[in-house]
């Protein structure tokens, strides 16, 4: 494998630090394909491999490509309380089918500062009994925090779920308003 794949297809990575602990963000030519939390070097050795097998080429480091230079400034500004939505070429290539189509809508349709309950998300892509395939989606986010999966919550006015752990939701909700800043 090199470091482009089968239809000349590029890889590129960095990663980033934030409040929330270093994200690893990738990129083709299509736009942003991967953000992955709590980025030490095994988490980033084990996505890349993910990556690669996914997408049919190695990533290669390259955080001053221009494939990734707006996303690095766009997910900082985000962190810095100075960007409420991120304007940036989405790769969805790592999602299909149902999952997609839940990830879009959350993407398009669920503003910062705001919340979603699971079966509401679900409703709104016409499968409302689909609650519990909605926190599938959400678990399979293959960019959090651009696509905000941790705004989906629960019915009862539960935090639900979150594969960056219920700690890191937590810190995305209150930079966003939603919660009360932790304490601590």
């Amino acid at each position: 494998m090199n470091s482009h794949g089968p239809d000349g297809q590029q890889v590129v990575w960095a990663v980033v630090g934030t409040d929330i602990g270093p994200l690893l963000l990738a990129a083709t030519r299509d736009g942003l394909v991967n953000v992955v939390f709590h980025a030490s070097d095994a988490v980033r050795d084990e996505a890349l491999d993910r990556l690669a097998s996914r997408l049919g080429s190695t990533p290669v480091e390259a955080p001053d490509s221009p494939l990734l230079t707006e996303a690095i400034r766009q997910v900082g500004a985000y962190f810095a309380g100075a960007r409420r939505d991120f304007d940036l070429p989405l790769d969805w290539s790592l999602t299909s089918g149902f999952n997609r189509q839940v990830l879009r809508e959350l993407n398009s349709g669920v503003p910062f500062g705001s919340v979603v309950g699971y079966g509401d998300l679900a409703g709104r892509v016409g499968q409302p009994g689909a609650a519990q395939a909605v926190g599938v989606a959400m678990g399979s986010n293959p960019l959090p925090v651009v696509v905000p999966c941790h705004r989906v919550v629960e019915r009862d006015g539960g935090i639900g779920g979150f594969g960056g752990g219920l700690d890191t939701k937590r810190k995305l909700l209150a930079l966003e308003g939603v919660l009360p800043e932790p304490l601590f």
